[in-house]
């Protein structure tokens, strides 16, 4: 008689107030195996998980670990029956070493921490895994793929038998990414399960033996890793097939839009985070910048706004020096920006849909006359632009909270892009988005590239600046270290670079 398999998840059902988030979802999970969990934003993948992480109690449906049913009331519960997760944003504490990091919250220890025999066990845990890391050292000074590391090792010291990353990948350089698949690799090869939660299907391709794909909360596709594609992965995550990017012809003779020389800036905690950066942009053309966060791209877009007084320096749009100007005039130059956050720093989130489609002009004709708001001209213009923006629902009336991620960046996309703007500046444009959503971003971009306008694209993405960009420069610690050209940008040599290995 063939044993159970590890994880059955049985007729899940869970409701928010009038959304039906899981309906009857299954998922099936054998032991020693890497399985993947995709589907668009809102697919009830991450509502799923933290079910089974006792974050979130189910309507309806069954728990069973090899074939007994496990009632989980909360995270104490999953962890005491071997379940771990590792959540895209870590949970560390920086100044505390790897090791101090590891045992933080595990009661296990009491109340003196024996700090070598934390070390030691971290240690062999280390090795065991291919984990390479010191347990002394601070987590402040260990970078990102070193830090996911440390989240790894958090829910193995606590014994862990399946281990659920949630989007794992989306802080991490190609080269950091490969190094990642080795020891989930490895966690399988030891005896551990792991369930990979994403939406970069050629991760899923590479590194997983089942998929399960969900969409609109159900169920939407069993598949066998090795017997599909990522088209057919595609298909199942939102019903039909996925247009193509259109070829374009690079253009040639161009004016420059965009002219920055030798920008300084400080982050907001005072260090140097521009270093004497040089970019040139130019009309019909998408200039991608390329690099790990935190290395300067968010200062150089927030400065080219307004948003971030330079140190030293000059910004120059259609020839207009703006090094000093404030984001109203910047924006009045035909400036657009679509920044990396779009629920903090794109949209009033208790506003309606017609109101965040208008913020920005909602002070001038035809949206206010005489100091005061027409509200019949915001609702107009709400209707318009999210037909024209594809709005699911179409309803300018809805409050932006409700909406999804995708339609979120449709909101922030609809206002920006509306009135053929000169100059872009998109900021991890598809952060977070499934691939429909990506596909509809890339598509408006590409559109007003064809417009004339100029873009700056700032991805950690290289799939996305590799597919959009007709140039791409490399930023890393503040500084430009390569510009190449889209031929020239093979993965391998941007990963290098952006890790900082300037001879690639």
């Amino acid at each position: 008689m063939a044993s159970p398999p590890l994880l059955e998840m049985r007729g899940i059902a869970k409701r928010f107030g009038t959304l039906q988030a899981l309906d009857a979802v299954d998922l099936v999970v054998q032991e020693r195996e890497i399985h993947a969990l995709v589907g668009e934003n809102g697919a009830g993948k991450t509502t799923l998980m933290n079910v089974l992480y006792g974050l979130y109690r189910a309507d309806a449906g069954t728990i069973r670990i090899r074939g007994a049913e496990a009632r989980i009331g909360g995270p104490r519960d999953a962890i005491a029956r071997g379940i771990g997760m590792i959540h895209q944003h870590f949970m560390l504490v920086p100044p505390l070493t790897i090791a101090e990091n590891v045992v933080l919250g595990d009661e296990r220890t009491g109340f003196v921490l024996d700090r070598r025999a934390v070390e030691a066990r971290v240690r062999e845990l280390s090795d065991r895994f291919g984990l390479a890391i010191d347990p002394a050292a601070r987590v402040e000074a260990v970078p990102l793929g070193l830090q996911q590391r440390v989240e790894i090792l958090k829910v193995l010291y606590r014994g862990s038998e399946i281990l659920v990353f949630d989007e794992p990948t989306a802080v991490l350089t190609p080269q950091e990414v490969d190094e990642l698949f080795v020891i989930v690799r490895k966690l399988r090869d030891e005896g551990k399960t792991v369930i990979l939660i994403t939406h970069k299907l050629r991760e899923v391709l590479a590194v997983t033996d089942r998929i399960t794909v969900l969409r609109d909360g159900r169920n939407a596709g069993e598949l066998v890793t090795r017997e599909t594609n990522a088209a057919q992965i595609a298909r199942a995550m939102v019903g039909h097939e996925l247009r193509t990017l259109q070829a374009r012809t690079t253009p040639t003779g161009t004016e420059p839009v965009l002219e920055i020389g030798g920008l300084a800036a400080r982050s907001d905690r005072g260090t140097a985070a521009l270093r004497g950066v040089d970019v040139v942009v130019h009309a019909g053309e998408i200039l991608g910048l390329a690099g790990v966060g935190g290395n300067g791209q968010s200062e150089l877009a927030e400065c080219v706004m307004g948003l971030r007084r330079p140190t030293g320096g000059t910004i120059l749009i259609a020839g207009a020096d703006v090094t000093h100007d404030d984001p109203k005039r910047t924006r009045a130059r035909g400036v657009a920006y679509v920044p990396e956050d779009r629920r903090l720093e794109g949209l009033v989130l208790p506003f309606t849909v017609a109101e965040n489609f208008v913020l920005g002009k909602h002070d001038r004709a035809p949206y206010a006359r005489g100091g005061v708001l027409d509200g019949a001209a915001i609702a107009r213009e709400g209707a318009r632009l999210a037909r024209e923006f594809d709005l699911r629902p179409p309803d300018p009336g809805v409050v932006t909270a409700n909406l999804s991620g995708g339609n979120l960046q449709k909101v922030v996309l609809g206002r920006e892009l509306s009135e053929r703007p000169k100059l872009i500046i998109a900021s991890q444009p598809t952060r977070g988005l499934d691939v429909a959503a990506t596909e509809y971003v890339h598509e408006r971009l590409l559109e007003q590239r064809q417009a004339g306008a100029a873009v700056l694209l700032i991805s950690s993405e290289l799939d996305e600046i590799r597919a959009l960009s007709d140039r791409i420069a490399v930023i890393f610690e503040g500084r430009i270290v390569a510009a190449l050209t889209a031929a020239e940008a093979t993965e391998e040599r941007l990963g290098l670079l952006m890790a900082g290995q300037a001879a690639a």
